[in-house]
């Protein structure tokens, strides 16, 4: 379980790698920092954010669940391209991302939870 974890994390260290050299690379606007040190659009009603990066992430999961459904079907189906391990690598790979959002899922509503519980 805690390989699957670090697997998780270290993907999603890489993603954010990847999305810091594209920030770099690119000349928004949207990114720069405001007089108040925080990056312009964050609180605001600018497109992206945490809306689409989690919106992002759940059809990413979605992808790989009908991936490595296909994938089974195509094996179950008789296909030679579909072997044994590569069905369930998708499967595992599929179960190890829906995992993951359900404990984000359940980290946001905790912490939801948390704020509102908190006294004025």
């Amino acid at each position: 379980m805690t390989d699957a974890i670090s697997s998780v994390l270290s993907q999603i260290r890489a993603h954010e790698m990847r999305m810091k050299g594209m920030a770099d690379v690119a000349s928004s606007p949207g990114i720069a920092p405001t007089a108040g040190g925080a990056p312009a659009g964050v609180g605001g009603t600018q497109g992206g954010g945490f809306g689409t990066a989690m919106s992002n992430a759940i059809d990413n999961v979605s992808r790989v669940q009908s991936d490595a459904g296909e994938l089974q079907r195509a094996f179950e189906l008789g296909d030679p391209k579909a072997d044994l391990a590569r069905v369930m690598v998708a499967m595992q790979q599929s179960q190890v991302a829906f995992r993951a959002t359900v404990e984000v899922r359940n980290r946001l509503v905790q912490a939801y939870q948390d704020v509102m519980n908190m006294p004025i």
